[in-house]
C-alpha cells in the first residue's frame, strides 16, 4: 500500500511541473503580445501619462501639495534642434550609432559598481525612455530586465527620431514640469522650438536630477555642466536622422 502512494506521487510531479510550465508559458506569451501592442501603439499614440508622473504626485499629496502635471506634447520637427543635440550631448553622444545600448558605458558602470562608487552615464537614451514611459521608478535587477527588454522592443519597433521625440516629451525637467516644451515655457516663457543654444544646454545640463537642479537657479556645477554640453554640442555637429 505504502508502495502504491509513494509510485503515485512520483507520477504526480511531473504532471505538476508540466501543468506549471504550461501555465508559465502561456503567460509569457500574453506578456509578449501584449507588451509589443503596448510599444506599437506608442509608435503612433502619444503616452498620455508615465508611472513616473504619478509617484510624483502621490509624494505631493503625501506633503500636503497639490497634483501637479505641467506637459505640453511637441511633435519632433517643433522641438529645438539645440535641445535635440543638448539632450544627445549630455545623455547619450552615440545614440544615433548603438540599437540601445552603450556597451563602453555598461562596463564603466560595472566597474564603478564593483569599486562602490556612483554609476555615472551608464543608461541610454533609449532605455532612459524605456524606463520613463513603460515602466515604474525603482532600483532593482527585476526592473533592469524589463528595462532591458523594452529598450530592444522600441529599437526594433520606433525609429530614432520617435525615441527621441519621446524622451524630449516626456522627461521630468522640474517639480511637476515635463517635457521639453514645459519646461522651455516655465524656465525661458517661450516655446521650445526657439530654444537658443546655452538655453537647451543649460536645461540639459539638469537632468539627472531635476528636484535638486534647476536652470532658474544654476549652481557653479551646473553651469559647467552647460559648457561641456555646449562644448559636446560643437563636436557633435548636426544629427543625421
Amino acid at each position: 500500500m505504502a508502495k502504491s502512494k509513494t509510485k503515485s506521487t512520483k507520477q504526480g510531479k511531473p504532471k505538476l511541473i508540466k501543468r506549471i510550465g504550461i501555465i508559465v508559458g502561456k503567460i509569457a506569451l500574453w506578456f509578449f503580445l501584449f507588451s509589443v501592442i503596448w510599444v506599437l501603439a506608442y509608435r503612433f499614440i502619444n503616452p498620455p501619462i508615465t508611472l513616473l508622473m504619478v509617484q510624483r504626485n502621490i509624494e505631493r499629496k503625501a506633503d500636503g501639495k497639490p497634483a501637479k502635471i505641467e506637459m505640453k506634447w511637441v511633435k519632433f520637427e517643433d522641438i529645438s534642434d539645440n535641445m535635440k543635440r543638448a539632450a544627445v550631448s549630455a545623455e547619450d553622444q552615440l545614440f544615433l550609432k548603438h540599437m540601445g545600448f552603450d556597451i563602453n558605458a555598461i562596463e564603466k558602470a560595472y566597474v564603478s559598481n564593483a569599486k562602490g562608487k556612483k554609476v555615472k552615464g551608464g543608461s541610454t537614451i533609449s532605455q532612459q525612455t524605456a524606463k520613463n514611459v513603460f515602466l515604474w521608478p525603482s532600483r532593482s535587477w527585476v526592473r533592469k530586465a524589463f528595462e532591458a527588454y523594452f529598450t530592444l522592443l522600441i529599437e526594433l519597433l520606433w525609429s530614432k527620431e520617435r525615441i527621441l521625440e519621446v524622451y524630449l516629451n516626456v522627461i521630468e525637467m522640474g517639480d511637476g514640469i515635463y517635457g521639453a516644451e514645459a519646461a522651455s515655457q516655465a524656465y525661458y516663457h517661450k516655446s521650445c522650438k526657439n530654444l537658443s543654444r546655452s538655453e537647451a544646454a543649460l536645461i540639459a545640463a539638469c537632468f539627472p536630477n531635476p528636484l535638486r537642479w534647476t536652470p532658474a537657479k544654476p549652481t557653479g556645477y551646473i553651469r559647467h555642466r552647460q559648457y561641456l554640453i555646449m562644448r559636446n554640442m560643437r563636436r557633435l555637429g548636426p544629427l543625421d536622422f
